[in-house]
């Protein structure tokens, strides 16, 4: 196998644009590749803007490769897309659940079927424009995860599932740059992409409207249930459960005199429960479909910092194995809205031990 040869992901954007560049520097035969996953969706969502789903990205990274010169391709991933990533995001959200599309991508189209398809064209490795760093550990025969040196813009957390085989086939270009360094190499090269807006929202999902989504995707519709406090008291009327998300206080459509937040979604019986702001709070969880990276096994209780959610900040907390491919995590403190769907990363200093989706939480209010 060529240990020379590089098939990127191009989003069109900055990022995965210098990290080309760099690759190409470094002296690797580098290979661009857009990956066609917008299903059939409407137009506008295809179009829209600094989306990597969006069809001007395919013509922003074709410009890139050709002004770099790398050659470039686009490959179709859209059923694998449809199946993996909005069928499994429509299916949790209807669980009561609220999932992150993004891991979902990563775990299942970047690098697993992108992966396959590099391989099969005897390219060693994959690359994307990820801010993180991969290092091998000689002591422990392991690769190891580590965070970016982008200060606010480390994104170990949606890579957590990536196993030793995909980390020994992968590389980060950008670990070790700042997104301020990067965008000052796309304008030194004179990239058109240089001060093109990174994309926030979901990218198949329109004006972050997940329940509008969600509707137009199925054939029936969402039923309608209640509202009841945690006492199990009706307090009114919800419109139904894909609308709501754990600690969510905002746009319950319902007037009670004080604040009240999501505390549980209970969809087997469609209830929404309401409590007080203390009520979202809890110490304990429980995590499942287990990934570890710098551990082989967890076999005793472990000290480490855990990010519940991309935007949160890391938490001390303790690990305990549990059976079933499980860990009970115990934090210190109680945490705010611990949602079941989202994953929760587990550190040590700058390296990731693991993570995995969470269950549940246990009250512990």
């Amino acid at each position: 196998m060529n240990k020379n040869r590089v098939l990127i992901g191009m989003s069109g954007g900055v990022d995965s644009s210098v990290a080309a560049y760099i690759l190409k520097e470094q002296g690797y035969e580098v290979i661009g590749v857009t990956m066609q996953i917008w299903p059939d969706l409407p137009g506008e969502v295809r179009e829209k803007e600094g989306g990597c789903c969006s069809l001007s990205a395919v013509d922003d990274a074709r410009r890139v490769a050709n002004h770099i010169g790398i050659p470039f391709y686009v490959m179709n991933f859209k059923e694998v897309f449809q199946d993996k990533v909005i069928d499994y995001f429509i299916d949790e959200y209807l669980r009561g659940r609220t999932p992150n599309p993004c891991i979902a991508c990563n775990r299942h189209i970047k690098f697993d079927r992108f992966l396959k398809k590099a391989l099969e064209i005897d390219a060693y490795y994959i690359a994307t424009g990820h801010y993180a760093d991969i290092i091998f550990d000689n002591q422990r025969q392991r690769y190891l995860l580590k965070k970016s040196a982008a200060v606010g813009k480390d994104q170990t957390y949606a890579l957590y599932s990536m196993t030793q085989y995909q980390l020994e086939h992968t590389l980060f270009p950008l670990g070790k740059y700042t997104k301020e360094q990067v965008r000052d190499i796309a304008k030194k090269i004179g990239l058109t992409v240089a001060n093109k807006p990174d994309s926030q929202e979901i990218c198949f999902v329109d004006d972050n409207d997940y329940g509008k989504f969600i509707e137009q995707q199925l054939d029936e519709k969402i039923k309608p249930g209640n509202f009841v406090d945690t006492h199990g008291n009706v307090l009114g009327q919800h419109k139904g459960i894909i609308h709501y998300t754990i600690g969510q206080r905002k746009g319950l459509g319902i007037a009670l005199g004080k604040p009240m937040y999501v505390v549980e979604i209970d969809a087997k019986n469609n209830i929404v429960v309401l409590g007080e702001h203390h009520e979202v709070f809890s110490k304990e969880m429980i995590v499942e479909q287990i990934n570890l990276i710098s551990l082989s096994s967890l076999t005793e209780p472990i000290r480490a910092m855990v990010k519940i959610r991309y935007t949160a900040p890391e938490a001390s907390a303790t690990l305990y194995p549990m059976e079933n491919d499980k860990i009970k995590v115990v934090f210190d403190e109680p945490q705010r809205a611990i949602t079941p769907g989202q994953a929760a990363v587990f550190y040590e200093d700058d390296y990731i031990l693991g993570g995995g989706i969470i269950e549940r939480s246990l009250n512990s209010n």
